[in-house]
């Protein structure tokens, strides 16, 4: 087929909870159009979509796939987009590269939390949006009851475009409410009852058109279809179209219903901005390049495809464009059309065209291609860790490798190496989210890792006032080692003005001092008369520091203290920069230990999301983890979010729990929030611990 004017091109995101059938649907419209043959099926791994090994043993979606058809003179580029929340941030990316999010519903089960995620997550970025409802063929469906539920969530601009003739095993066809026959016999609602809301959500968009259809004249066939176009850009109609992909009734239906009610590149408005200046984007192939990497892929032979979609402008082979966070101009490669895991190479792509390119290393998932730049994009934080290490000794570059290539596909997928717990530690959205990546290792870069639970990253302080001095001593032939240090340690709250406390109110006879915002320690230099050499202070800050990093009660990190160095001792022969630097180590700890030593435990805040039946658990169950629950709030459809901050070592595997609890059906955020001290019980739970684990290693 020749190129697609602009006008012409759909791009569509098929989303929805896992199981609502969206990769059969796309499978079988592809079919459907010609675009491929034969009869590709998810159960038997032959679904042209769930291409990947992992997805084919566990059948169901891991990674956002994008194909193409042709329907009614219009190009649809289309991305199925993984059902699970665990896989949400491939869902998110495939969003930012379309203008139409159709949410696929299972007729029988109704919507689930991931249908309302994506419907949200559609909705925050401006799109059309579409529900389709899928397996109209189950038995015990109680379809006005569900388009009830629809509407009540999600408003009354969610209107039937088509009604079921029938359902289960009697599902034979869909009649239109658009356009209503004279017989709908069979229909499990009136067509011509839909009719009038249907048409009442669409010619909200033109007052006038409105004014005269309350005069008695509806719209006429011809400025029907602009006006749906219109209404579904506006928010004012959310087309509902009903559909079996198994049994294939209402496949036909549902293209040409996808063929009127997506929206066309320049449906939406779209900002981009150029050193504070901000432009509309519109489609034109004239206007300045602003395109966007949405997805990126590694395939088998490591060939790293960077998914752009263009929203003005256009691309051309080996053209030098400006990339975001690049340093110079990049070239591109071939351009490549994809269809699944085919792809080929075309000459340019212009405004509204979805391409790769591959083997783009200054691409990424955000990157921005031309002088404008387009709002980042915003994914979830992910929650649940993993420490893991390499099988096989000597893989630690190559698991390093390999976990860098799931980083740049997975905008959810995070990669820490803790300085303090000395691990390697991989961050997702779930177990299964990580069960996954693990088998990923396993099979594309043959890297088998040992996984536990990481070590909660907990910290040291103090919670009293101490003084000491430590005198370090050390002859053994020639030249020996002398150094003692006398210094006052304190409590140092966060978020006091530096300058205030390091006055003469706490040390009167302050020189200078050093403030390290990160771990909030302040070093005060009070010496006077020269007792510690101003050559050797460097040295006595250098002890406290390192002391810091090694802990002193638990082997964590310090943090919210205060020293001030204000009197010493050295000689002539014997001081060195060594020995004060251990004598500044030893009398940190030795104070230290005098202060009321306490450990800090980070604490997080979570929005839980339940069903309104559950939140009575969700209570009883954080106060048992000693968590503090701040209140809640209706979600909308029955769901409540209760909002709570708990320590995190209480809620490292909470999904597990929540998910018993609410039948699936729960969802939560975590984010960090601060440390407070630990109950003493707890405390000293961690200390013998890592005691324990100290005496094993000498």
């Amino acid at each position: 087929m020749a190129k697609a004017k602009i006008e012409n091109i759909r791009n569509l995101a098929f989303c929805g909870h896992g199981s609502a059938g969206k990769t059969t649907l796309v499978d079988h419209l592809l079919v459907k159009t010609g675009a491929i043959n034969g009869a590709p099926s998810v159960d038997n791994g032959s679904s042209v979509c769930d291409f990947d090994p992992e997805e084919k043993q566990h059948k169901y979606t891991v990674e956002a796939k994008l194909v193409h058809f042709d329907h009614q003179g219009r190009r649809f580029n289309l991305l199925d987009t993984p059902g699970y929340p665990d896989f949400i941030g491939q869902a998110i990316s495939a969003l930012y590269g379309v203008d139409t999010a159709v949410i696929v519903i299972d007729a029988h089960v109704g919507m689930k939390v991931n249908t309302r995620r994506m419907f949200n997550e559609a909705g925050k970025l401006g799109l059309g949006r579409m529900i389709v409802i899928n397996k109209m063929d189950t038995d015990n469906i109680n379809f006005a009851g569900l388009v009830d539920h629809i509407r009540e969530v999600w408003g009354t601009g969610c209107v039937l475009v088509n009604v079921p003739l029938g359902h289960g095993a009697s599902f034979k066809g869909v009649v239109s409410t658009l356009e209503p026959p004279s017989n709908t016999a069979g229909a499990l609602v009136d067509p011509n009852e839909i009719h009038e809301s249907l048409i009442e959500s669409v010619v909200e968009v033109d007052e006038a058109l409105m004014e005269r259809y309350f005069e008695g004249q509806p719209p006429t066939a011809e400025e029907l279809p602009g006006l749906v176009t219109r209404a579904v850009a506006a928010g004012s109609l959310i087309p509902i179209v009903c559909v079996s992909a198994k049994t294939g009734v209402g496949i036909p239906e549902l293209l040409d219903a996808l063929a009127m009610c997506a929206l066309p590149p320049g449906a939406l408005r779209r900002t981009a901005t150029k050193d504070g200046e901000e432009i509309e984007v519109t489609p034109e192939a004239e206007g300045p390049l602003v395109a966007r990497v949405f997805k990126t892929r590694i395939d088998p032979f490591v060939q790293k495809l960077s998914f752009i979609r263009i929203f003005s402008g256009g691309l051309k082979k080996d053209d030098t464009v400006h990339a975001s966070g690049a340093r110079k101009g990049v070239k591109l490669g071939p351009l490549l059309e994809v269809q699944a895991n085919e792809t080929k190479p075309i000459d340019h792509a212009g405004p509204g065209e979805i391409v790769a390119i591959a083997k783009m290393e200054d691409l990424h998932t955000g990157s921005t291609l031309g002088d404008y730049l387009l709002p980042s994009m915003q994914f979830p934080t992910p929650m649940v860790g993993l420490a893991v290490t390499p099988k096989s000794r000597g893989d630690e570059t190559k698991l390093s490798g390999a976990l860098h290539k799931v980083h740049e596909e997975d905008p959810t997928f995070r990669i820490d190496r803790d300085a303090q717990t000395k691990e390697m530690v991989i961050t997702g959205m779930s177990e299964l989210h990580l069960q996954l990546i693990r088998e990923r290792l396993t099979r594309r870069d043959h890297v088998e890792v040992d996984t536990h639970e990481p070590k909660i990253p907990f910290r040291e302080t103090i919670q009293a006032k101490a003084e000491g001095s430590y005198r370090h001593k050390k002859q053994s032939g020639g030249r020996g080692q002398f150094g003692e240090v006398h210094i006052h340690m304190l409590p140092l709250p966060r978020g006091v003005d530096i300058e205030e406390f390091a006055s003469k109110a706490h040390f009167p006879s302050m020189k200078e001092y050093h403030y390290d915002e990160q771990n909030n320690f302040l070093w005060v230099n009070s010496i006077v008369g020269g007792t510690i050499p101003t050559n050797f202070l460097p040295a006595v800050e250098k002890g406290f520091k390192e002391r810091m990093a090694r802990g002193v009660i638990a082997g964590y990190q310090v943090q919210n203290v205060a020293v001030n160095v204000h009197f010493g001792k050295y000689h002539d022969v014997d001081s060195s920069e060594a020995a004060f630097k251990t004598a500044g180590s030893m009398c940190f700890r030795n104070v230290f230990q005098q202060a009321k030593p306490a450990l800090l435990e980070p604490i997080v805040k979570m929005d839980i999301t339940v069903p309104e039946s559950a939140v009575g658990d969700v209570y009883s169950d954080m106060s048992s983890r000693g968590g503090r629950v701040s209140g809640s709030e209706a979600a909308g459809g029955g769901m409540q979010t209760v909002h709570v901050e708990v320590p995190l070592r209480a809620v490292t595997t909470y999904n597990r729990t929540l998910s018993s609890m609410t039948g699936g059906q729960g969802s939560y955020t975590m984010d960090f929030s601060h440390y407070e001290v630990m109950p003493p019980n707890v405390q000293q739970e961690v200390i013998s611990k890592a005691k324990l684990e100290e005496d094993e290693e000498d």
